[in-house]
């Protein structure tokens, strides 16, 4: 309940993931700060999980837009303190309610390269696009050389052994640009059904 009065003024909402590893001399903390900031211009409001590396590049490249910059924080027993970066920072005990709230309030996903939470948060919404317990929306992919092998993988297992259909490889979008990602997400919108 405590998310959902923290959110309710939430709007236009732009969700970034990705590790919280990567320190602010990383290219990937970086291509974070500068997609959030490009997409805070563009009147996004950035959601991360309000941790460090990604999450923190994000929130802080959305202040520095002047835009709204949200933490959905978890308690864990090491490397998730919250970022400094956030005008909102809501903090949750279970991973679940978490990522239904980062759903909830999201028109777009953007993924930069991360681990098995990133991975997590990645497949659980294909999956719910998949199987239509949500509707389909943005989801740009940043990082082309980290996400190269999983593509392959994709491609060269899953949909070869027929796990997956050829849909279901459409789900994103893939950029190393951050100044692309405001129109990949426009693009998307007009070519599916919200």
């Amino acid at each position: 309940m405590r998310g959902f009065i923290a959110l309710r003024g939430a709007k236009n909402c732009v969700t970034i993931f990705g590790s919280a590893r990567f320190d602010e001399k990383h290219p990937y903390y970086q291509m974070a700060y500068q997609t959030a900031y490009e997409l805070g211009k563009a009147g996004y409001t950035i959601m991360t999980g309000g941790g460090p590396g990604i999450m923190e590049a994000a929130n802080r490249g959305a202040r520095d837009a002047g835009t709204c910059s949200i933490g959905c924080n978890i308690v864990l027993p090491h490397e998730q303190r919250p970022n400094p970066y956030t005008d909102i920072q809501v903090t949750f005990r279970h991973f679940f309610v978490r990522k239904v709230m980062l759903l909830r309030y999201s028109q777009a996903f953007i993924i930069f390269p991360g681990g098995f939470g990133t991975m997590d948060e990645v497949f659980e919404t294909v999956t719910l696009m998949q199987t239509g317990k949500i509707r389909d929306f943005p989801i740009v992919v940043m990082g082309s050389a980290y996400w190269q092998h999983m593509r392959q993988f994709l491609v060269n297992t899953m949909l070869e052994n027929g796990t997956i259909d050829e849909k279901d490889l459409s789900f994103a979008r893939l950029t190393d640009d951050p100044k692309d990602v405001p129109e990949l997400i426009r693009l998307q919108k007009v070519g599916r059904t919200l």
